[in-house]
């Protein structure tokens, strides 16, 4: 798909710079510009056609449909609509008492909030052009499933009394959905373009120059050997090494393409890459505010548990 892209960068490379493509530096300076021009015109794509999706699920209307279904169907539904409604660690809080407030069970609740910062337009497209249409398409079920299982254990567990009690009481009343027209639904799409770009930008820079760095720089040998396939214990460090990070899918799939580029293993690299996107540190200092820490960690271990199997299983079956 970019192999015009690949080409000018080349040239690029060792017309306007000087360097061979041979060298470590060279292959560095190839990876950073080409990563970040093929990023940025997948993120443009990707982002307007899903806000485009996106713009008939405002968080009311996602409230809305929950209230419809129960049990599994509940933690399913959930989890599709997190995959095409991303929120950041800002927006939990509301969310969530929205969710309580709608008496929408627990698990179902979180069942939203795993899926959706792991999958999500920016991240997939951003995996479609590191790694193809399969692997991306597997990580959105693999983040899917995770959310729908992830869930369905968190509301086995009963823990609704670990729900502060003023989130219980609050009544946020209904709010009314805008109807938008289709000139309404392009200028949103648009706007999130743009909007996301802004945000993401530096996380972009910051994930392609560290991949660049790896990718030119790092001893490929010794990261095979620690953290590739052969290693059993490589997708627990990963996960553990992850949670307390904070950075996005942006940021950190650039990485996980030099690692995998190294000879790291693919299901560690995504490991590590969901457990700092999903289980990031600001995230539960803002959730802290609505919930208690045994849920908290309850959570964070569940979800922990299941980024851990799907780590094994992507370098058992990718």
């Amino acid at each position: 798909m970019f192999d015009w892209l690949d080409h000018l960068m080349q040239l690029l490379v060792t017309n306007v710079f000087g360097l061979s493509m041979q060298s470590r530096t060279g292959a560095s300076v190839h990876f950073f510009f080409y990563d970040t021009i093929k990023i940025i015109i997948l993120l443009g794509v990707m982002i307007f056609a899903i806000s485009y999706i996106r713009s008939y699920f405002p968080p009311e209307r996602t409230k809305r449909i929950l209230t419809r279904f129960s049990g599994v169907t509940g933690n399913i539904m959930a989890s599709l609509l997190g995959s095409v409604t991303p929120f950041c660690s800002c927006s939990s809080v509301p969310l969530f008492i929205g969710f309580v407030e709608a008496g929408i069970p627990l698990g179902v609740t979180f069942s939203f909030l795993i899926t959706s910062p792991i999958v999500n337009e920016a991240a997939f497209a951003i995996l479609i052009g590191s790694f193809g249409v399969k692997i991306a398409t597997i990580y959105v079920v693999a983040g899917t499933i995770l959310g729908v299982l992830g869930g369905l254990v968190i509301g086995k567990m009963k823990m609704e009394d670990q729900i502060e009690e003023y989130v219980k009481q609050i009544k946020m009343g209904e709010t009314e959905i805008q109807q938008l027209t289709t000139q309404d639904r392009i200028a949103f799409a648009k706007g999130q373009v743009v909007d996301i770009v802004k945000r993401v930008w530096v996380y972009i820079l910051i994930g392609v120059g560290i991949g660049a760095f790896i990718h030119g720089y790092a001893p490929a040998e010794l990261l095979a050997k620690y953290a590739g396939p052969q290693n059993p214990f490589a997708v627990i460090v990963a996960v553990v090494l992850g949670v307390p990070l904070y950075s996005n899918a942006l940021g950190t799939i650039p990485i996980a393409e030099a690692l995998i580029n190294k000879g790291v293993g693919f299901g560690t690299a995504m490991a590590f890459m969901m457990a700092t996107t999903a289980l990031s540190l600001p995230e539960m200092i803002i959730l802290r505010k609505v919930i208690k820490p045994r849920l908290i960690a309850s959570f964070v271990v569940v979800t922990s548990i299941g980024i851990i199997i799907i780590g094994y299983l992507f370098n058992f079956l990718v």
